[in-house]
């Protein structure tokens, strides 16, 4: 039954007879600009290859979350599990924007980071069942994805400390001059951490290609930004840092933010701020239903007029 479920998730639905021409321009939700003289056009050509891809991709992702969800219900996933289904543009479309001479480092919220730098879904549920073939050898589990070869640091179980981390990375590729880049991202609830203003800070002072990422989800575990944040304006948060906000439900947006934000840290001109505001349908963790706070009928709204994968769907078929 396992090899079932995992086969399945791993599958992504295929259409076909998408007749589009080879590259057809799609506007979305315009860019807004802290501190930046100019912002990136809020159009984008795309090919057919290309949106199915980003189906395909957003559409494995959602898929292996929906599965995890299943295998923690049966007890064949232990610990703590955080799912990403909601999400799942942002990581889409910052991988479309960079390589993998460009550093990611992220929360616990990980699965599909750990697919989008390379690995495998069997080999990402073996971590989560505590399988050898996982990334740590099952002993990492859903919070500690790894991927050094790609350059993928994880997956960190504490709040707000890849932070740091990243400014790290970032100081490293400035250091060892291989053009890359590192993408730090947190959560809304991790914005108010002191680590993340000290590592600003010095990412600023020494002029790191660091991208601090803000994937803003609209609640910090059961609180939502309204009461968290006295500036939910994320993507201002750096004061003397630029920012850049994105619609983080629409995987093109999040392309073309990232290839001007990674463009701008390649430039030498320092770090930069980057809010994706975008929403989780899960709860913070498998342990949260995830309606305590927030109803049912907030969550269905959003996914009937704001999913990455239906509207990526609609897009190929109007098309």
């Amino acid at each position: 039954m396992l090899s079932r479920l995992v086969s399945k998730a791993i599958r992504a639905p295929a259409y076909r007879n998408v007749r589009f021409m080879s590259a057809t321009t799609f506007e979305f939700t315009p860019f807004k600009g802290f501190k930046l003289e100019e912002l990136p056009e809020n159009k984008a050509e795309a090919t057919k290859e290309e949106c199915m891809g980003y189906f395909r991709t957003m559409s494995k992702y959602r898929r292996f979350e929906i599965t995890a969800d299943t295998l923690y219900k049966q007890r064949l996933i232990r610990g703590f599990c955080h799912l990403y289904d909601g999400q799942e543009a942002i990581i889409t479309g910052v991988e479309a924007a960079l390589t993998y001479t460009d550093s990611i480092i992220t929360s616990y919220r990980c699965h599909a980071h750990q697919m989008s730098r390379g690995d495998t879904a069997a080999n990402t549920f073996g971590e989560l069942l505590g399988r050898d073939i996982g990334c740590s050898r099952g002993k990492g589990g859903s919070m500690h994805m790894y991927n050094k070869e790609n350059n993928f640091y994880g997956g960190n179980g504490i709040v707000g400390a890849q932070v740091p981390l990243g400014a790290g990375l970032a100081f490293a590729h400035k250091y060892n001059g291989d053009g890359g880049v590192s993408v730090t991202m947190y959560g809304d609830g991790a914005a108010n951490q002191g680590q993340v203003f000290e590592a600003a800070n010095m990412a600023a002072l020494w002029k790191l290609p660091c991208i601090f990422v803000c994937e803003n989800n609209q609640y910090g575990m059961g609180t939502s930004v309204e009461r968290h944040a006295a500036n939910s304006n994320f993507y201002t948060r750096g004061s003397y840092i630029p920012g850049l906000w994105i619609d983080g439900m629409d995987v093109l947006a999040v392309k073309k933010g990232f290839e001007f934000a990674s463009q701008w840290c390649r430039d030498g001109n320092g770090p930069l701020f980057v809010e994706c505001q975008t929403y989780r349908y899960h709860g913070h963790s498998m342990s949260d239903p995830g309606v305590s706070y927030r109803t049912r009928e907030e969550v269905q709204s959003v996914r009937k007029g704001r999913d990455c994968i239906e509207n990526m769907r609609n897009l190929i078929i109007d098309q």
